[in-house]
């Protein structure tokens, strides 16, 4: 045997391992409409740029006949490429070699690419699709599943991390991404849930699907614990593309400032007529991103799940920022539970990567009744005020509308660290809104007058006059400046210009303790 020899062993080899489960299983995962692992990374990456690692890596385990079976790749393909010419680094679990089961060595390929992520500070993409620990090898796997969610966690705000679910992920499979910082997941075709329909059949008597239990429509809208959801594979890869485009390669880097010919004058007319100016009537807050932010620049994450409030990424002059904004169309801005999770995870994640924070506020308050405070409301609501006071970078507010009470404090106000805040001339900023603060005030004043509704009302627009708007608050530098809502996109642009050196420590300490 000579060097050829040799050497087309090693393609056959290859070839082998890139063949994964074999044609009958590659060709059983198309009729699911599903992709195969190397189809998958093949569309997400630039053409050409996959470099694998660790092809030949195989199992240990001899128990349970396992031994005589082929496991090409130990069920998971890893290595390194490049999205639009930027370094990430991914694995895509391959469903056709043991259901794309984790088993010690699977494991071992995923923590050595994720460590290899962290050593160069470049993304790092999980793509998906595993029938959970593969039970043949019993602890290994289980241990297998700790050396990565490790990872997962201590990597955490280190290097951006992104989960695509594109098949089942049960038991302890789902830990790994619920830790990381973007979920996505594919309608039909992707479940998470740590114990399946069977078993909670036999456990509880419920009946359920696997969709209805943990697909992607209950997971964006219900749970909250995906935040984006697509109709297809390809829509989900292009998913990761434009959200890795807004985020930095790691925690010592800023978002890349992309050139924008951006012809649109940046005084925006349209504004004052797309806001209604009376403070109860709703409106949809995306008519005031649309018009601030760089034109279809707005990348919305979580947009199914706690609809009242705004989440995602935007550009201004190219600058990727992060917004944070009251959704009046949906309980009119009020902040309940879930709103409160949504926007703390979102701050600080911005904060982890250095993107600067937008706020929009239109707020009536934290949504008052029962179930919300036996829910815990105080506990998820105090995320936000903890959220934005350790976030160091660029804070800006804008008040649209209402700014009432704790909720006004807890929305990036001056005394929690905002750097700046403007208020819109129509602001509304007191303890309550002038209804409530009215009836409380004057009570004795409204009953014993003639015609109390009318005294209510009179009492109701002094008030108004008085306390609710902005100069009060700007009086005592709790506002920086009441500016023409026309040339928000102008004032947000000069702002962030302003702050864009700003520095700013904390208190040594080894972390705080968020009230989780």
């Amino acid at each position: 045997m000579d060097i050829y020899d040799k050497i087309n062993e090693l393609y056959d080899k290859r070839r082998q391992s890139e063949l994964g489960g074999g044609d009958e299983r590659i060709n059983r995962q198309h009729e699911k409409g599903k992709w195969t692992a190397r189809e998958r990374i093949d569309y997400l990456v630039d053409e050409n740029s996959f470099i694998e690692l660790n092809p030949f890596i195989e199992q240990r385990q001899s128990d349970f006949g396992m031994n005589g079976n082929e496991a090409h790749g130990e069920g998971v393909v890893t290595g390194f490429g490049k999205i639009d010419g930027r370094d990430i680094y991914l694995f895509a679990q391959d469903f056709t070699v043991y259901g794309g089961a984790l088993g010690e060595m699977h494991a071992k390929k995923i923590a050595a690419v994720m460590d290899l992520a962290v050593k160069n500070g470049t993304p790092f993409i999980g793509l998906n699709d595993s029938g959970g620990a593969r039970i043949q090898e019993g602890v290994s796997s289980l241990d297998g599943y700790g050396q990565v969610f490790y990872r997962n966690s201590i990597y955490s705000g280190v290097i951006p991390q992104i989960s695509v679910i594109m098949g089942p992920c049960a038991g302890g499979a789902v830990y790994s991404p619920a830790i990381t910082d973007f979920v996505i997941m594919v309608e039909e075709t992707s479940q998470m849930f740590i114990t399946g329909p069977k078993v909670i059949e036999t456990v509880t008597g419920e009946q359920i699907s696997a969709e209805d239990l943990g697909g992607a429509n209950v997971h964006n809208t219900l749970s909250g614990n995906a935040h984006i959801k697509t109709e297809d594979e390809a829509s989900a890869l292009d998913a990761v593309r434009d959200l890795v485009k807004y985020l930095p390669a790691n925690n010592k880097e800023k978002p890349q400032r992309i050139e924008v010919n951006d012809e649109k004058d940046d005084y925006r007319a349209d504004l004052t007529d797309k806001i209604p100016f009376d403070p109860v009537r709703p409106y949809d807050v995306r008519v005031i991103i649309e018009e601030v932010v760089d034109e279809d620049s707005f990348f919305e994450i979580h947009k199914d799940f706690a609809k009242n409030i705004v989440v995602g990424f935007a550009r201004l002059k190219g600058q990727t920022v992060g917004l944070v904004c009251n959704q009046p169309k949906y309980m009119a801005g009020g902040l309940d539970i879930d709103s409160s999770d949504k926007a703390a995870r979102f701050i600080r994640f911005c904060d982890s990567f250095n993107i600067p924070l937008i706020t929009f506020e239109d707020v009536t308050g934290f949504f008052p009744g029962i179930k919300q405070e036996h829910g815990g409301i105080i506990r998820h609501g105090a995320k936000i005020l903890y959220a934005y006071s350790e976030a160091t970078v660029p804070k800006l507010t804008v008040i649209t509308r209402k700014a009432y009470g704790g909720a006004y404090v807890a929305l990036n106000s001056k005394s929690i660290g905002a750097d700046l805040v403007y208020a819109w001339p129509n602001a509304e900023i007191a303890v309550m809104g002038p209804e409530g603060a009215a009836n409380i005030i004057f009570a004795k004043e409204i009953k014993d007058s003639e015609n109390p509704e009318e005294t209510r009302q009179n009492k109701i627009n002094e008030y108004r006059e008085r306390f609710a708007n902005p100069y009060v608050a700007a009086g005592l530098g709790m506002v920086d400046d009441v500016i023409d809502p026309r040339e928000t996109r102008i004032t947000l642009i000069n702002a962030l210009d302003m702050l864009k050196n700003k520095q700013e420590d904390r208190p040594y300490k080894k972390h705080g303790n968020i009230p989780l």
